[in-house]
């Protein structure tokens, strides 16, 4: 058991009483000190006089001198005290005992107690209490805005168990709040939680103070915070400051902690939820009825009456509201596409590598060199969709794409029978895909000309070999003209290639 310290006043008091001749028993029996501490006062006492009546009881500071003497006992040194400076700059990092005793032990070799480590921090703990100051604000100054977890939802039909928050801004002077259950934290529904509120208070704060949510800041800075572009926008839009915390000093917001800690222990226990929407019909519900008529603890105010006055600081809503959009940096691939949302959309093939700006509504998608559009796409939302635009696509790929089977044959059709014949010939082959091939007989037209181009088609179909380099080479040699052999030259020529040539092999031996 720890024994109790004395203060001075109290050794005042014994000495007075043994003055008096109240017995050591007495006192000890009145809580004063423990037996053996007034039989050690009672000795000093006695040595210096003070038990004397004639004499006058000593001044505090001599008592102090006395029996700091006197109580002193050998003084033996924490073993922690070596790294006293270490473990004062682990405190101020917020790092726990537990963990500076075991990084003790791994890096110093430490011998002592856990208790050793307990004890100091607790020094260090009671000579830099924490302090803090009451925030103060005017109506309509400012709203404090926060994410908490909201109840799990069970989906009826597969039975999975689907996450949930609750967005909630509250306005810091009048308390009165606004929440919302939503599915996720992402921009588009930190922005659209905003807008449904500033309608549900029909009006916009002067100032909105929030955490670090990467849905609003970038790049959490104590000094240089950066926010994100579709927040900062919106912003804009409807006439309020960001007015982001310090990296983990959430206190600055502790009307809105206090407001989500209320929605947490007050709305959601005991309560059933079929779905977001069944959740937020009960909550505004309860926002008006229960919530807004309570009396608030430190206003002693109904957080609604005090609403009726501050509703008349807020700033008017827009006559337009600001376009709900979300900026975020991309990359356009080696397919000219850039990827937003598992959904891909085209960009000029001169891009490719180049990092631009995205910029989606519930509508379109932007997509932003620096300043500069350079391309608009309607919005998609199946994953793994994709919509090109075919001026963005590389010159080749444009003609392969444009000029396609039909296209190769309307205007073979437009060239000749004969050219007509070879490209359907060709786009007939089960084995092969010759599209490349039907689209160079084709182009061959703006060299050579209709005539000569179906010429040299009638021959190749003779010789039964409708390729391209085979029409290219008759072409280039002119021979699109040239006398055709007569059928029985022909016949004998063929005949080289078809079985009873020189170096052919007798089909019936191997058929044997």
């Amino acid at each position: 058991m720890a024994k109790r310290r004395i203060d001075m006043y109290e050794y005042r008091q014994i000495i007075v009483r043994l003055r008096t001749g109240v017995s050591i028993r007495s006192i000890a029996k009145a809580g004063l000190a423990s037996r053996s501490k007034v039989k050690s006062i009672h000795q000093v006492a006695l040595q210096q006089g003070w038990l004397d009546t004639t004499n006058e009881l000593p001044s505090d500071d001599v008592l102090a001198t006395h029996f700091k003497l006197a109580s002193a006992s050998p003084i033996t040194q924490s073993s922690i005290l070596v790294y006293e400076k270490q473990v004062k700059e682990w405190y101020q990092q917020g790092i726990q005992g537990s963990v500076i005793y075991a990084a003790l032990q791994r890096q110093h070799g430490f011998k002592g107690a856990y208790d050793s480590v307990q004890r100091f921090i607790k020094k260090l703990r009671d000579k830099s209490p924490a302090t803090s100051m009451i925030l103060d604000f005017k109506p309509g100054e400012c709203a404090q805005v926060d994410f908490g977890a909201g109840p799990p939802l069970i989906n009826e039909l597969t039975g999975e168990v689907i996450k949930t928050w609750i967005f909630v801004m509250v306005l810091a002077w009048s308390r009165h709040q606004y929440a919302e259950m939503v599915l996720n934290q992402n921009v588009e529904t930190w922005l659209g939680c905003h807008r449904r509120a500033f309608e549900w208070f029909n009006g916009v704060p002067k100032k909105i103070i929030i955490d670090n949510p990467k849905c609003a800041i970038t790049k959490a800075c104590y000094y240089d915070p950066v926010v994100q572009r579709a927040y900062a926008e919106y912003a804009e839009g409807y006439g309020f400051i960001i007015s982001p915390c310090a990296p983990r000093d959430p206190k600055k917001k502790g009307r809105v902690e206090a407001g989500v800690k209320y929605v947490k222990n007050n709305f959601v226990p005991l309560r059933q939820f079929r779905h977001v929407v069944d959740g937020n019909n009960q909550l505004q519900s309860w926002i008006l009825e229960t919530a807004g008529n309570r009396i608030h603890g430190t206003t002693h105010e109904k957080p609604l009456t005090l609403f009726e006055t501050e509703r008349l600081f807020l700033r008017p809503l827009p006559a337009k509201p600001p376009e709900c959009a979300v900026w975020e940096k991309v990359t356009v691939h080696g397919d000219c596409h850039v990827m937003f949302l598992k959904c891909r959309y085209s960009a000029p093939y001169k891009l490719v590598t180049q990092l631009l700006w995205l910029r989606a509504t519930e509508t379109t998608i932007r997509i932003f060199q620096d300043h500069k559009l350079v391309a608009v796409h309607p919005r998609l939302f199946k994953h793994g969709e994709r919509h090109t635009i075919d001026e963005h696509l590389p010159p080749n790929a444009i003609a392969y794409c444009m000029k396609d089977s039909q296209w190769c044959l309307e205007n073979a059709k437009k060239i000749g029978v004969h050219c007509e014949q070879v490209i359907q010939k060709l786009l007939s082959d089960s084995v092969v895909d010759y599209l490349r091939a039907a689209q160079g007989i084709v182009s061959l037209q703006k060299k050579y000309g209709n005539a000569r181009l179906d010429a040299a088609c009638h021959r190749a179909l003779v010789f039964q070999s409708v390729h391209y380099q085979t029409i290219k080479s008759i072409l280039k040699q002119g021979l699109e003209y040239a006398p055709l052999p007569e059928q029985d030259a022909f016949d004998a020529l063929t005949e080289t290639y078809t079985g009873r040539g020189r170096f052919c092999r007798n089909t019936s031996t191997l058929l044997q």
